[in-house]
């Protein structure tokens, strides 16, 4: 058996155009993979960004109603840090999102209309970090991550949701790989360092839901975690700090 704590990362693919970051709720990727997202704009490679929910529910102090759009508009400054102009929501409801045919048609409709070779998504799995010890994951995450996944093969099937077809979304089997970021069990990594101060800066832009989350000075919170997230897994990417993905070919 193959020990996947200290094996190598390889590198991600770079041969791609166009990807598609699936998450559930607003700062999903900022607290994960913008460093990766700012490379990848820098390169000249276009990403979108579709979120299942407004993040509503997720500020304790703040009703649904007032909460959705504070957290929409700081997604869309927060992606325009990395790069990203395209932002859409699925008006899935925050903290109930189920897997099931809905969702899965949803995403499939979106990969359909922005055609990625890469799609990416957040942690699909019960728990972060090891199996045993670990924390456990949220039913959104797990829901959205699943279903992000089964969609990438449901957007090349005319088939499946043929009501897509009718509404003038053909069918695209144009998805290489389904990248999983913040995995258990990495595969592959993306270095963080030209990306980093504006991974910063975009987490940084989701300042209310920081300041609701934590005492501490927003951007020292930032900071450590996201250098602690990235330092992660640089023994096995060359000692660099890395974004890592675990990578599903398809």
């Amino acid at each position: 058996m193959i020990d996947t704590s200290t094996t190598q990362l390889d590198d991600m693919p770079g041969d791609w155009q166009r990807a598609l970051a699936v998450v559930a709720h607003p700062d999903d990727l900022e607290y994960g993979c913008a460093a990766a997202v700012a490379g990848w704009t820098d390169a000249g490679k276009e990403v979108a960004y579709v979120l299942a929910t407004r993040g509503e529910a997720g500020i304790d102090s703040l009703d649904p109603d007032t909460c959705g759009p504070l957290r929409e508009q700081e997604q869309r400054a927060s992606a325009e840090v990395v790069g990203v102009s395209t932002v859409e929501f699925l008006d899935h409801r925050d903290g109930v999102i189920e897997y099931g045919l809905g969702l899965r048609r949803d995403i499939a409709a979106a990969i359909r209309r922005h055609r990625p070779e890469l799609v990416i998504t957040l942690n699909h799995r019960d728990t972060w970090g090891p199996a045993v010890g670990g924390f456990w994951n949220t039913p959104d995450h797990v829901a959205v991550g699943r279903a992000t996944l089964d969609a990438a093969g449901d957007a090349g099937n005319r088939w499946i949701f043929p009501e897509l077809t009718e509404q003038g979304l053909e069918p695209w089997n144009g998805v290489r790989w389904v990248a999983v970021a913040g995995s258990n069990t990495p595969t592959h990594a993306v270095d963080a360092t030209p990306g980093a101060e504006r991974s910063v800066r975009s987490l940084l832009a989701h300042r209310a839901y920081i300041e609701a989350l934590t005492d501490q000075d927003p951007e020292e919170y930032v900071r450590t975690f996201l250098d602690g997230n990235n330092r992660r897994h640089a023994a096995r990417y060359g000692d660099r700090p890395a974004v890592a993905f675990e990578l599903f070919p398809r």
